[in-house]
């Protein structure tokens, strides 16, 4: 008895929530561009029982193919009911152009329900394979590998973000996945940006639906102008397809497939940094900064010492710039500058702050300036920059020893003392002597140029014979001449030597240049690869190219980092090496 009361209060219950809902006849297809040769399927489904004569739309400008097909769902999870009636068509279109799919509709309860139109691309006519059910075709046209910009022409500096999508529709399923070859960002600093799993989300490709995961994502901040090439990044992926058979319960049988995929090349042009209002003190901060100068201690004693922090913050290329540096007067000990940086990579940039920090030092009681500092940066979005200055600070050293002043303004007079040459008397008296004259014969310069010819005989022999020995050295001949070739090549870098940018501007420069003017070609717009390529054609050693591209990405990062002149002097002499190494083997 008992069993047959639960039941009743089941069957009640179901009947209520169904009622309950308000029932609404959607349209679902799965293309909604396509070409005038594709199919695509149409599948109009109710949410509530009771449905009845079901009307379709009249399908003009399409041609019915298959259905239609009826099927009918219903379950019930978590004290939720669900039901879902479906009718599906498939319909090919009869010409190009904008067309529409009409309202269908049905009957619930004496009311008619009705679907909303469904709008439906048609473009000219695709490549079919002979078989449409080819599995490599299949997972071809449902499977694509995507990688997304956030921005395409961004200033020198400035931050962007590209991300691989894998787009997967719901015809297939992927089963692995592996990348074979990683993405190349040739002329960015890049940094990877951190996922957290992969979640499964949805969104449109090509106007369809799809399901998509983000597989890697990161920061590129270019570090030059010209045309940047985003290098596709490969993938092999296990992709089920149906196989257009089914099993003895009726469900499709897949069969796995394993492709290649790769992303499309992508291409960055950056805008160079406005020449415009750029301020002395650029260093070439690009985003949107704070900027402050504090000093922990103003009034202590002598030996005592103070921090002067110096701090950048705010969202852009925070660790491609040098901080401005603090000037103290010379009674005031300072030390190298502590750094700190407290930054996070994301999608917007690096984001935090990078903290300079100084120690400071008084020798002398006395009251001292430190003199306001200013930070510049350029605005990426304003387009525009903008200079931040502090006021001065004033350090009271109250207890110490005192400074010894000597006062060079006053003028100490002294008697003159005469030593009896300062001034003479005019002379009463003449004492001329006759001036002797020395013949040209038997002098000292008679003999010397006797001489020189019997001296000057062997000296010429010598240094003769070792021309020639010179002339026949073809080894020390190349040395000499790489060397010699090297110097004309690096001479304006070498008078850059000291300013950073200027000196790794002039040194890729002059790499650029011996190539174009030993090969003929113009290396400057071509990648790194490319050049590696041409030199192994030219039989180089594989250690001499390494050298050279290694010298190459060195002078292209150095730039945007802090660089001592000693390492300048060091890249200096890597590059005069590997010039006289390349000019050997050329």
């Amino acid at each position: 008895m008992k069993l047959k009361f639960y039941i009743s209060l089941f069957i009640c219950l179901l009947s209520v929530s169904l009622v309950a809902q308000e029932a609404t006849l959607k349209t679902k297809v799965s293309k909604n561009k396509l070409g005038v040769n594709q199919r695509l399927r149409v599948e109009f489904s109710i949410d509530k029982q009771g449905g009845d004569n079901f009307s379709p739309p009249n399908f003009n400008n399409f041609k019915v193919v298959g259905g239609p097909s009826q099927s009918v769902s219903q379950s019930w999870v978590n004290g939720k009911v669900s039901f879902s009636q479906s009718y599906t068509y498939i319909i090919q279109p009869k010409r190009k152009g904008e067309l529409s799919i009409g309202r269908a509709s049905i009957k619930i309860g004496g009311r008619l329900i009705q679907s909303e139109p469904v709008k439906i691309i048609v473009l000219d006519a695709v490549d079919i394979p002979k078989n449409p059910n080819d599995p490599n075709y299949i997972a071809q046209q449902n499977i694509h590998l995507v990688a997304e910009i956030s921005k395409s022409r961004p200033y020198v500096g400035e931050g962007i973000y590209v991300e691989y999508r894998l787009y997967v529709s719901e015809n297939v399923s992927v089963y692995d996945t592996s990348v074979t070859e990683p993405p190349k960002y040739n002329g960015f600093w890049n940094q990877a940006i951190k996922i957290n799993g992969f979640p499964v989300k949805m969104g449109k490709y090509n106007g369809e639906n799809y399901r998509y995961i983000v597989l890697q994502k990161a920061l590129l901040i270019p570090t030059k102008t010209g045309k940047l090439s985003i290098d596709p990044m490969k993938m092999d992926i296990v992709i089920g397809v149906p196989s257009g058979r089914s099993d003895f319960f009726g469900n499709a049988i897949t069969r796995n497939v394993r492709r290649e995929f790769a992303s499309a090349k992508k291409i960055i042009s950056p805008l160079s940094l406005p020449l415009a209002g750029k301020p002395a003190n650029f260093t070439g901060a690009v985003g949107d900064f704070n900027f402050d100068v504090s000093l922990s201690k103003d009034i202590l004693k002598a030996n005592e010492t103070s921090q002067v922090k110096v701090a950048v913050s705010g969202n852009g290329n925070l660790k491609l710039f040098e901080l401005p540096t603090v000037e103290t007067p010379a009674e005031l000990e300072m030390y190298q500058p502590e750094r700190k940086e407290n930054v996070r990579i994301s999608a917007s940039g690096v984001t935090g702050t990078v903290t300079d920090t100084y120690t400071v030092v008084p020798q002398y009681k006395g009251k001292y300036k430190i003199p306001s500092v200013s930070f510049s940066y350029f605005n990426p979005n304003e387009k525009k920059y903008k200079t931040i200055a502090t006021e001065d600070f004033f350090v009271d050293v109250q207890e110490g020893k005192e400074l010894v002043t000597v006062d060079t303004t006053s003028v100490r007079k002294k008697e003159v003392v005469s030593t009896g040459k300062n001034f003479r008397y005019i002379a009463t008296k003449t004492n001329f002597v006759t001036t002797k004259k020395s013949n040209f014969f038997k002098s000292n310069l008679f003999y010397i140029l006797l001489l020189l010819p019997l001296v000057a005989i062997p000296i010429g022999i010598f240094v003769a014979k070792r021309n020639e020995e010179r002339s026949n050295d073809v080894l020390g001949n190349k040395t000499r001449k790489a060397e010699r070739l090297a110097k004309k090549y690096l001479s304006k870098a070498q008078r850059q030597l000291g300013k950073k940018e200027a000196f790794y501007e002039a040194l890729e420069r002059a790499l650029h240049n011996y190539l174009k003017a030993k090969l003929g070609i113009e290396t400057a717009d071509i990648s790194k690869e490319r050049i590696t390529e041409i030199l192994e054609d030219k039989k180089i050693k594989t250690t001499t190219i390494n050298q050279f591209i290694e010298v190459l990405k060195s002078s292209d990062f150095a730039r945007y980092t802090p660089y001592t002149a000693t390492q300048m002097k060091e890249e200096f002499e890597r590059a005069k090496e590997v010039i006289v190494q390349l000019d050997k083997q050329l």
